[in-house]
């Protein structure tokens, strides 16, 4: 049969239409051997009857298999398929009011209005259902029929349109709400396109601060170094200088790779980054390092998650800088408050405080880091405490989305 084959390739839609016409068609089958073999009909018209009306509904049925493996164009195919079922329904109307096992004809009677209340327009499932209905009544008075089949008969035809109609407004219903919902999956993969776009912008904004600071420091080491080889000849110092400006330099180009290499992949969890910060800041300056983290470690945005690891970082630098030796402790805490980075250090005898907030370098600045904080409800305090210098740095919970009824 032409268009079989294509059940099995893949196309589940096709598969079930297939099967579904075959489980009608051997039910149609099943009831023809019912009313002519099992349940002959008696009398001298019942059997040209019913021999009659399950052609008729046999041709409806054909025509209506037909229709849905080769769909007509136009208006013919949509008046086509209302033909077809009130084809069924005056058939099957016809021999199931003639008595014996014709009687189970009824049951494609129902098929046909509620196919036709299903797929169809109201005027036009009026139409079948009152077609079916009328055939049914004529039949049923012209072979003398009880009560059953002048009313049981044309009634359970006509709630096949209702039974259609009903199923027809939940297809409906359900065809809506895969709409939308196909239109929330494209709103949300617009918005995660957006976030994309705002991630890489952020990026290369990033991209433009690392080279910018690197190449400004890097200039400035040069020029002292040029400086003191000029007017002391002091060789040492210069090569001290050029030491810390080839140092810049490769922290520099390493935070560029960073952010490029951010580009192509997702950033670790803020908890992971600092773990691998504080590892390298106790291997590069051999000092005592420690890192915790208190609480149940959560996901946070980008930009928060990068302003916290840019502050740890410039913390670590001015420890190294202005506290040289002394243990660093890195605490990473995740509260119901927000989160919280505090990064301490031991004042060194003698030096009893660092220079203030608004005058810290190195790294990207502590001041320019305190300004990306406020940008995103977050607070950066730094100053001595207990003999420890303390930068803390704090960001809010999240906003709750509030969801639109």
């Amino acid at each position: 049969m032409p268009g079989l084959g294509l059940a099995w390739t893949g196309d589940t839609g096709v598969m079930l239409r297939w099967v579904n016409w075959l489980a009608r068609g051997l039910g149609f089958a099943w009831v023809g051997v019912v009313t002519f073999v099992i349940s002959p009909p008696h009398g001298a018209y019942a059997l040209p009857v019913q021999v009659a009306g399950y052609c008729l509904a046999g041709l409806g049925v054909l025509g209506w298999i037909l229709a849905d493996v080769r769909p007509l164009p136009g208006r013919l195919g949509a008046a086509g398929i209302p033909l077809l079922l009130g084809l069924i329904a005056v058939g099957t109307g016809f021999a199931s009011a003639a008595g014996s096992g014709g009687t189970f004809l009824v049951i494609f009677g129902f098929v046909a209005t509620l196919a036709a209340g299903a797929d169809c327009t109201l005027t036009e499932g009026l139409a079948v259902t009152a077609a079916g209905v009328l055939a049914t009544e004529v039949s049923a008075l012209a072979f003398g029929g009880n009560l059953t089949n002048l009313l049981g008969l044309p009634a359970l035809v006509a709630s096949g349109l209702l039974v259609g109609r009903n199923r027809g407004a939940y297809r409906i219903q359900a065809e809506q709400s895969a709409a939308l919902l196909a239109q929330r999956e494209q709103l949300q993969s617009e918005q995660r396109r957006a976030d994309l776009l705002d991630e890489r912008t952020r990026i290369a904004r990033e991209i433009h601060d690392v080279l910018a600071h690197s190449l400004g420091a890097l200039g400035i080491q040069i020029q002292a170094a040029r400086s003191v080889l000029t007017d002391r000849a002091d060789i040492e110092r210069a090569g001290e200088l050029l030491t810390a400006a080839q140092r810049m330099a490769a922290e520099g180009l390493a935070e560029t790779r960073r952010a490029v290499h951010a580009l192509r992949t997702d950033t670790l969890p803020l908890n992971e980054e600092l773990a691998r910060v504080t590892d390298t800041y106790g291997q590069r300056y051999r000092v005592a390092v420690s890192f915790g983290t208190d609480g149940e470690p959560r996901p946070l945005p980008p930009d928060a998650t990068v302003a916290l690891l840019r502050i740890a970082q410039e913390a670590l630098v001015n420890a190294a800088k202005h506290a040289a030796g002394q243990q660093v402790t890195v605490r990473l805490d995740y509260g119901d408050a927000g989160v919280a980075l505090t990064v301490s250090n031991p004042l060194v005898p003698g030096r009893e405080t660092l220079p203030p907030l608004s005058t810290v370098n190195g790294g990207y600045g502590l001041t320019g880091m305190r300004e990306r904080l406020r940008m995103i409800n977050g607070t950066l305090e730094a100053g001595r405490r207990d003999g420890q210098w303390i930068v803390t740095a704090r960001l809010p919970p999240p906003e709750p989305e509030i969801m639109s009824p």
